[in-house]
């Protein structure tokens, strides 16, 4: 099974694709937790040139061919090695979080996207879950956290609200894969909802 866990900035994916990865692994699976943009060498190259530096750094344009670039990598030698073989594959983002950032948000690039998607990448999860919070909470976990990969963040708080709406209209538009998921309380009563919805 692949599954991808999505959300705004801060929204807590990270923890809940690692806590469903620690439940599945408990019940005797094989799960290869992974992230994007990243998840192999050549695709971990790519992500610095994404996620660090100014806001400014890339057009939504560039950020498209380059989010590609990295998934294709990520595509070839983790996520389809790892299907092939059997075991679960949950990935901390995958193409739904383009569709939303450079898409739906920075211009309407949908077409450019799904067109990229369908010649380069060609697989979607089956199941995604999209960790769904208010914006500023996620931009002060994001502070909180600090570091250097906040190239989006910097993008403000207009932007994640931009986001949570995209991730909204992509939920209502793909019931049968994706998932919304309140993320309010403890990342256990989170990790509960996504069990049930799983």
């Amino acid at each position: 099974m692949f599954i991808s866990f999505e959300g705004i900035d801060g929204s807590g994916k990270t923890t809940q694709a690692r806590l469903l990865a620690e439940t599945l692994r408990g019940e005797g699976r094989e799960v290869v937790l992974t992230r994007e943009p990243g998840g192999s060498d050549g695709a971990e190259l790519i992500r610095r040139l994404l996620v660090e530096g100014g806001a400014e750094r890339w057009s939504a344009e560039t950020e498209i061919l380059l989010f590609n670039a990295a998934r294709r990598d990520h595509l070839e030698r983790t996520i389809r090695p790892a299907l092939d073989r059997g075991a679960v594959v949950i990935t901390d983002r995958f193409a739904d979080s383009t569709r939303v950032y450079q898409g739906a948000t920075r211009g309407d690039l949908t077409e450019a996207v799904e067109t990229l998607h369908g010649l380069m990448i060609g697989i979607e999860p089956d199941r995604s879950f999209v960790i769904d919070i208010d914006p500023a909470e996620g931009l002060a976990r994001g502070a909180a956290r600090g570091g250097i990969e906040d190239r989006f963040e910097s993008m403000g708080l207009g932007f994640q609200h931009k986001l949570r709406d995209g991730f909204a209209d992509l939920a209502r538009a793909h019931p049968g894969r994706v998932r919304l998921i309140d993320g309010r309380g403890t990342p256990d009563q989170v990790a509960s909802r996504v069990r049930a919805a799983l």
